[in-house]
């Protein structure tokens, strides 16, 4: 069934397993689902014998032979030969195994404002690596091609931790970066990448749906200097309906985050009729100024139809203006406005003087006036890392 013609048994088979494995705990079984009609078939990497798999962090063994994940907001309890929600991580013999080490799917040079990270180095270069797959569905996922995937139904380059840091030095880049699909779900690799990273003098940086446990972020935070975190919503219903996961772990997350001294920003992606009604907006925005702090940088981006949400119109620029009116209303200090270029609000300005201390046009950045980490006119902090 390598080419995804699915036979009317074939397809009861695997709708008969998926609903087995839903019974025992919510994760997925080892097959690909049907490919629609109209999808063309995956690109499959052309290897001629299998991929190594590579032990994986943060789970537990049950008696069963079955094994506990421990890694992220689920809990995935797999059985033998089976894998977990993310697909990426495998019960083999009871040992659990991740199938993504040393398998990027996108290597990539970006500007560090993409990702977004305002307060951190501007314009200088990161070296992005994804891989395959994510631990949440959500419906308006720009990403898709690469989160909403099995890594088995993408090309992979072979690339050893130590092959991306060198690369990120040959690149010229200050820094590495895990985004594009979750990085939860290639934790081993990122992590690994990250210390060699720094062990070549880069800095290192992910960006996060949040949904990670507080075991595996506290040790993963020890080789990352910043982190931007997807709140997606301020509701459980929003989370559950477009993203099949939960608020409360990212609320811990980011709570986790600024107890140590990783630099933190916030994405909020305010999608038409599903999260955009800014009283909610409010009481996301003082709960983040009361337990994040005023400081964090908050990107309020324009939703754009994406994979699911294709009928949905982008979010009018008057409701993301409104939006960053309420979030300096409740008390914070550096409120941004994303995709949409030449707004003024791509810039950083002084919370104490108003004068524009960073001036961006969409992800360049033109100027800095920024000196030891104080605005230039003034000399009032600004919250960053600067060099």
């Amino acid at each position: 069934m390598d080419d995804h013609r699915w036979t009317r048994r074939a397809f009861l088979r695997w709708l008969a397993a998926a609903a087995g494995v839903a019974a025992l705990g919510g994760c997925e079984p080892d097959v690909p689902p049907p490919a629609p009609a109209t999808t063309p078939s995956p690109t499959r990497w052309p290897s001629p014998t299998p991929w190594p798999l590579h032990p994986a962090r943060y789970y537990r063994p049950l008696d069963d032979g079955s094994v506990q994940c421990q890694l992220c907001f689920r809990g995935c309890v797999v059985k033998e030969g089976r894998l977990g929600f993310c697909r990426n991580r495998k019960n083999v013999g009871g040992e659990y195994f991740t199938k993504v080490y040393g398998r990027a799917a996108a290597i990539q040079v970006d500007p560090i404002e993409k990702e977004p990270a305002f307060h951190v180095l501007p314009g200088q270069r990161i070296l992005c690596t994804a891989t395959a797959s994510c631990n949440f569905r959500c419906r308006g996922c720009q990403n898709w091609e690469l989160s909403q995937r099995s890594v088995d139904e993408l090309t992979s380059e072979p690339a050893a931790p130590a092959q991306i840091a060198d690369r990120a030095v040959r690149e010229g880049c200050a820094a590495v970066s895990f985004t594009y699909n979750e990085p939860t779900v290639f934790y081993e690799y990122m992590a690994d990448i990250a210390a060699a990273a720094r062990a070549r003098g880069l800095r290192a940086l992910f960006h996060t749906n949040g949904a990670m446990r507080a075991e595996p972020l506290r040790a993963l935070l020890e080789v990352m200097d910043a982190v931007v975190v997807d709140l997606k919503g301020f509701d459980e219903t929003f989370y559950e309906r477009v993203s099949q996961a939960a608020l409360a772990p990212v609320l811990s997350t980011l709570r986790e985050v600024r107890q140590t001294d990783t630099h933190l920003e916030v994405v909020h992606l305010l999608i038409p009729t599903l999260n955009d009604d800014l009283t909610v907006t409010r009481r996301m925005c003082a709960w983040l100024a009361q337990h994040v702090g005023p400081d964090t940088p908050l990107h309020l981006l324009r939703f754009w139809p994406a994979y699911k949400l294709q009928r949905l119109p982008p979010t009018p620029v008057e409701t993301l203006e409104a939006a960053a009116a309420i979030a300096e209303e409740e008390g914070l200090r550096y409120v941004y406005i994303g995709n949409v270029p030449g707004h003024e609000r791509n810039s950083t300005y002084c919370p104490a003087c108003g004068q524009r201390v960073i001036t961006r046009a969409h992800f360049c950045t033109v100027a800095v006036d920024i000196e030891a980490g104080q605005c230039r006119f003034c000399g009032e902090p600004i919250s960053g890392t600067w060099e």
